[in-house]
């Protein structure tokens, strides 16, 4: 990989570009509009959002008024976890694609495996939202569909009635949190990886994260991007900042060591964020 435009081959064919920008907590009005258009202008050519997140309709506008073909852009969304079921996720789908204003999605993802309101038939659950994701794939309106936060006892269940495996993971991956098991098994099954809170929520100041970016005249957070692109994920970074935009982007000039990666085990012993992922508050 040389640029963040440069591209992972999902298991359908499908390209991906390695670097996403993010949009959790960015609202749904014109500044966010101006972010993104600005995060396309600076090279982004992924951008990721949700239906959770409240700002589809200004994603969609940005996509709309950045000057590019969309085919030149790959857009992802999530399902709503309070909509997970056959009928509740092609209507779901439809007030995505509304929310959009789009034709077609890139990739769809299931947000959570078990959301609250499913704790007691989460495996059921999904089984219909799958077979909703399989359909929406087959006619078009999706060019792929995979999973958010699935390790894989949520994986393997979806498998039993699939006919059509998920090609993408997206999961909080960063040097403090490394989830080896579920990356080791995306790996083995052609799933690729994505990583949110690449930028471990803006912790970047430990000791040993400030040396290396010493070392590699580079910033913290693009010590830790850089990780991830050798780890072989697809980092969603966020910023609101141009500048910051451009920084993140600037990764692809070094490279870090078997010693650095070593090095930064360390790290793990600060761990994620802390939410488990059966039985997350929502």
């Amino acid at each position: 990989m040389n640029s963040i435009q440069d591209s992972y081959v999902l298991s359908n064919g499908v390209k991906i570009p390695c670097v996403g920008f993010g949009t959790w907590r960015l609202p749904n009005n014109e500044s966010t509009v101006d972010i993104i258009k600005t995060a396309i202008d600076c090279g982004y050519r992924h951008i990721d959002t949700a239906f959770a997140y409240n700002n589809e309709q200004a994603v969609g506008k940005a996509i709309k008024e950045c000057g590019l073909k969309r085919s030149e852009l790959f857009i992802t969304s999530k399902l709503d976890n309070s909509d997970h079921g056959y009928e509740n996720t092609l209507k779901e789908f439809e007030k995505t694609m509304n929310n959009l204003n789009l034709d077609y999605l890139d990739l769809y993802l299931i947000h959570w495996p078990i959301p609250q309101k499913y704790r007691n038939n989460w495996q059921e659950a999904n089984h219909g939202t799958w077979k909703a994701f399989e359909e929406l794939y087959q006619e078009g309106k999706i060019r792929a569909i995979g999973v958010s936060n699935f390790l894989e006892h949520h994986i393997e269940p979806l498998l039993e009635s699939a006919t059509i495996a998920p090609m993408v993971d997206q999961l909080e991956l960063h040097p403090c949190y490394v989830q080896r098991d579920i990356v080791n098994y995306c790996k083995d099954h052609r799933i690729i990886v994505e990583a949110w809170s690449p930028l471990i929520r803006g912790k970047l100041d430990h000791p040993l994260l400030l040396k290396l970016a010493d070392r590699y005249n580079k910033t913290p957070a693009q010590i830790v991007l850089r990780w991830s692109i050798q780890q072989g994920f697809i980092p969603l970074p966020k910023t609101t900042s141009r500048e910051r935009m451009l920084e993140n982007a600037d990764i692809f000039d070094f490279e870090l060591t078997e010693e650095d990666i070593e090095q930064m085990k360390v790290l793990e012993e600060l761990g994620g964020s802390g939410q488990h992922l059966d039985s997350i508050p929502f």
